[in-house]
């Protein structure tokens, strides 16, 4: 009895430090997308607005569903071709990283789209355990599988006869900017690399959403990781976290109210993006870090964009204050963390990310 009291109320704790952690770093890991608090009906299909400004120069681009090998797990992911297109020519090709609980049909699309208009060839694909992708368990936020799968695209855009592979780069959203660096400083095939909202997932975590999170709290973290996993590994049901919260009210982070709009109410909700990662990610997830040999590998040229009124703005500080490099970090005046996933705050961030890539690819 007296281990079963101590089992229960370690679960009690459990879930308060997971719901106060996790509060704090939803919108990051799901800041897949959009701005969105008041989205015009204009915006609110992501999609179909960017179409309309395809038709006005010519054919609208659709992505061609494609799918590759990371090891032995088989990755979904939606190819954006130029318009005119032609298999003889050789282009430059980005591949898009979507932010943790996201999917390729999301912002990672979005952003790939308007590369391709922009004449490049973009892929976004769902991260290995999640959206269309293989991989088990389902829903596990593992920041190494998620380096690999970026590396994994790199591989299959070489294989493409129509892709130069001298000219591949890289572009991450949110916790996929962090990836997007990491996965820039280990791979010399991507050429350049450009982050939107970078955010790292092991300092988001560890340090909470402004980076404040105390010592204390990161332990009891870990401890109620430890916990349940002993848990699971007794029987237990696997045990899920929310990237972004649920419920929301007047005294919830602004990010996170936006993040809760566009993931769980808007249009670009998404069935493949269900708001569930296995618990037992964390304890992976605070091993991480994405900007840790930014200064000595990261030689490429980088373009960090970030909202000025973003609450994950330090991620992109740290990350232009640590890079060496041909580097830039270019601050969208106004704009939240969520406000550069769609609508109008995309424009500028792609006039800024074209003509980076052109440059340098």
């Amino acid at each position: 009895m007296k281990h079963t009291k101590q089992t229960t109320a370690s679960h009690q704790q459990e879930r308060g430090n997971s719901r106060r952690v996790m509060s704090v770093v939803k919108l990051g890991i799901a800041a897949a997308v959009l701005a969105i608090l008041p989205l015009s009906p204009a915006v609110a299909d992501q999609r179909t607005a960017n179409n309309a400004s395809a038709e006005a120069r010519g054919e609208a681009i659709k992505p061609k569903s494609v799918s590759f090998m990371n090891g032995d797990i088989k990755m979904a992911g939606h190819l954006y071709l130029p318009n005119g297109f032609r298999t003889s020519e050789r282009y430059p090709a980005i591949v898009v990283v979507h932010p943790a609980g996201g999917v390729k049909e999301q912002t990672a699309g979005l952003y790939a789209q308007n590369m391709a208009e922009q004449g490049f060839v973009g892929l976004a694909y769902d991260a290995s355990h999640h959206g269309e992708s293989g991989g088990q368990p389902r829903f596990l936020e593992d920041p190494a599988s998620r380096v690999e799968d970026i590396r994994s695209a790199v591989e299959y855009l070489t294989t493409l006869g129509y892709v130069d592979p001298n000219r591949i780069g890289g572009l991450g959203i949110c916790a996929g900017s962090g990836y997007t660096v990491k996965a820039a400083t280990l791979d010399r095939r991507i050429k350049a690399a450009a982050t939107v909202g970078a955010f790292d997932m092991g300092a988001g975590f560890r340090k909470g959403w402004e980076g404040t999170a105390p010592l204390s709290a990161q332990i009891a973290t870990l401890e109620a990781v430890a916990v349940q996993r002993s848990a699971e590994a007794r029987g237990a049901k696997p045990k899920y976290a929310e990237y972004v919260p649920e419920i929301v009210d007047s005294t919830t982070h602004r990010d996170m109210r936006e993040a809760h709009e566009y993931y769980r109410k808007s249009a670009n909700k998404h069935p493949n993006s269900p708001n569930k990662m296995l618990f037992t990610s964390i304890d992976k997830i605070f091993g991480f870090t994405a900007f840790d040999q930014v200064d000595t590998l990261l030689t490429q040229p980088l373009l960090v964009i970030a909202g000025s009124a973003a609450g994950s703005l330090w991620h992109s500080q740290e990350l232009h204050a640590k890079a060496n490099g041909q580097k830039e970090l270019f601050l969208i005046d106004g704009a939240t963390h969520m406000d550069l996933y769609a609508g109008e705050h995309v424009e500028p961030a792609v006039k800024k990310l074209s003509p980076f890539f052109k440059r340098n690819l």
